[in-house]
């Protein structure tokens, strides 16, 4: 077979930190242009300015790669899903439930993959944590998940407003981890949104679940702190208690170490997966992070905090 040539659109900083090592590095996958208004590539990849540029030129293409912001970006999938290619979505696959809900059935209907990606899940530890706990009385969880927002998003204003997710955007990832880990299923009971005066998206959050703990479940995500990132998710079980920490490469029973993944590989894992969906002529679009995501969002009480500027 062919490589699958894939462009990317949305040309920020996990598509030149992430997406174009990863492509590099997958077997069967090449980067055959971007697409960006600002007119920046890779050296010798060709950068368009829009889905019909790309389609009018001369490149041959077989799937984007999205990585614009969530809002809108569902418009920009079932333009690419109409002319027959196939769509890999940057997390969060969308601003809203029923448009992803909408883009999957639009992509059944016309034969092409649609890939949800989550890679946070993509990590050995967290594999080996699922394997660990599919079996086990989970007692409680508590999740941690606390970044400088300077650091990771800098200059993205987008994230700030209505439909870009806040905290969520990392805290998402958390999430992700949460829904592949646990064998129990869980769901937001009720949670405090923290918002700067002067944004619409929340830039801290505190959520409580409900589901069958004999303990507290609990999510705490924050945007503001200005040292190291803390990406930790700890399960209490009847047996022990596990951790993942470093955003689910280093894994911990009781405090011994399990797995300690140093290469960050979770990018390649995922074109790796994509192209063997495309192989299979299947998706994989996986909506549980976003729906508890949307849940917190909906169900959250909102306090407004000082103004936070970037």
């Amino acid at each position: 077979m062919t490589n699958l040539r894939i462009a990317i659109m949305g040309y920020g900083k996990i598509a030149k930190d992430q997406h174009v090592p990863a492509i590099a590095k997958t077997s069967g996958a090449e980067l055959v242009a971007i697409v960006s208004s600002r007119s920046e590539s890779p050296e010798g990849v060709p950068v368009f300015a829009s889905l019909k540029e790309l389609a009018d030129s001369a490149v041959a293409v077989d799937a984007i790669a999205l990585c614009t912001p969530p809002k809108g970006r569902t418009e920009i999938a079932r333009d690419a899903l109409s002319r027959g290619w196939h769509v890999l979505l940057e997390k969060p696959p969308g601003a809203t439930l029923m448009e992803v809900e909408h883009l999957s059935a639009n992509a059944e209907s016309t034969g092409q993959t649609l890939f949800a990606t989550w890679h946070a899940q993509y990590n050995e530890a967290v594999d080996k944590a699922a394997a660990l706990l599919a079996d086990q009385e989970i007692l409680s969880f508590a999740i941690h998940w606390r970044e400088n927002v300077r650091k990771w998003h800098p200059g993205q204003t987008w994230i700030w407003e209505a439909g870009g997710f806040g905290v969520f955007d990392p805290g998402i990832n958390a999430l992700s981890i949460a829904t592949k880990i646990l064998p129990v299923d869980f769901h937001v009971h009720e949670a405090s949104l923290f918002v700067a005066e002067n944004h619409q998206a929340p830039i801290a959050a505190d959520i409580q679940f409900s589901g069958s703990f004999a303990e507290d479940a609990s999510a705490h995500f924050d945007f503001r702190i200005t040292g190291d990132e803390i990406w930790t998710i700890t399960v209490k079980t009847d047996a022990y208690l596990l951790s993942l920490e470093r955003g689910g490469s280093l894994l911990k029973v009781d405090d011994k170490v399990i797995v300690d993944q140093h290469a960050n590989a979770e990018y390649q894992l995922i074109y790796e997966e994509f192209a063997n969906l495309v192989r299979s002529g299947q998706s994989n679009v996986d909506l549980a992070p976003l729906k508890l995501t949307a849940d917190a969002l909906m169900i959250g009480q909102r306090h407004s905090v000082a103004p936070f500027i970037d």
